[in-house]
């Protein structure tokens, strides 16, 4: 996990103002340009690009917190910059996209990765929890005890997490005019057909530009979501509002619904 003392490291490398140039040499760049020397050895800008883009990385991890974070106390904020400094590596020009779009997309991978392994934690019960003895000596009942409790409190907290996540996807799509009655009605019948959206509206989560489309004009890009051939335009028309609600969970920050309509392994939504 990141620590205190990892975050405090990162901080002083990338905000330091120590020795920092009076002009940037990076100033009226675009970044898809600075990325690109960077990657063929310009390294001294690295830190620089990272500095000057301190602002994005801020309000890309409060965006997915959905509250402030601070930058020298948050481990989110440490697990962004991380990421930010992976996409300068990752990045590729010829790929058809920004570089601050695909690297808004590693920092919410690795926010989300960050956050199930928190709650993978928080829910394991400590070795300690079964030490515990009771005035009669009635160790294994008050193991037992323990043990139930946090099953319930895990239970319950997940119940509460996936109803907060359930809250702001219908706030959000409610500005499309989609209610969840309204998903149930226009959602895929058929496993081949489920798979196949899924897939599509992955895409136009991930997709920088189709995205920008939808969440501007409040359209479903339909004919450039065809153009991969995967499904068609009558099929697209059809499960419209379905398509909107996975791309938007695929665009935003909703890992218990990311995982439960099965975006991350191959459309199989979770059973529990």
């Amino acid at each position: 996990m990141w620590g205190e003392r990892v975050l405090l490291v990162l901080w002083k490398k990338w905000f330091s103002s120590p020795g920092r140039p009076a002009v940037s040499p990076i100033a009226g760049d675009k970044p898809e340009s600075v990325v690109e020397r960077i990657q063929q050895g310009d390294d001294r800008l690295r830190d620089e690009l990272i500095r000057s883009y301190h602002p994005f990385i801020l309000k890309t991890t409060s965006r997915f917190c959905r509250r402030y974070v601070d930058p020298a106390r948050d481990d989110a904020y440490s697990i962004a910059l991380a990421a930010f400094d992976e996409a300068i590596n990752r990045f590729l020009s010829d790929a058809g996209r920004s570089f601050l779009g695909f690297a808004e997309t590693v920092i919410q991978r690795r926010l989300i990765d960050y956050a199930r392994q928190e709650k993978k934690h928080s829910e394991v019960v400590p070795y300690s929890a079964f030490d515990t003895e009771s005035a009669d000596g009635d160790s294994a009942g008050n193991r037992l005890e323990v043990a139930q409790a946090m099953d319930a409190y895990a239970r319950e907290r997940t119940a509460e997490d996936r109803k907060a996540e359930i809250a702001a996807l219908s706030e959000e799509l409610s500005g499309y005019g989609i209610t969840f009655g309204d998903l149930v009605d226009h959602s895929p019948r058929h496993r081949d057909s489920r798979i196949a959206l899924l897939k599509v509206g992955r895409r136009l989560g991930e997709d920088e530009r189709l995205c920008g489309m939808l969440r501007q004009k409040k359209q479903l890009p339909i004919k450039e979501l065809c153009e991969g051939g995967d499904i068609t335009r009558k099929t697209a028309e059809r499960h419209r509002k379905y398509l909107v609600a996975v791309g938007l969970i695929a665009y935003g920050t909703y890992p218990f619904l990311r995982e439960y309509i099965g975006l991350d392994h191959d459309g199989e939504e979770a059973t529990s």
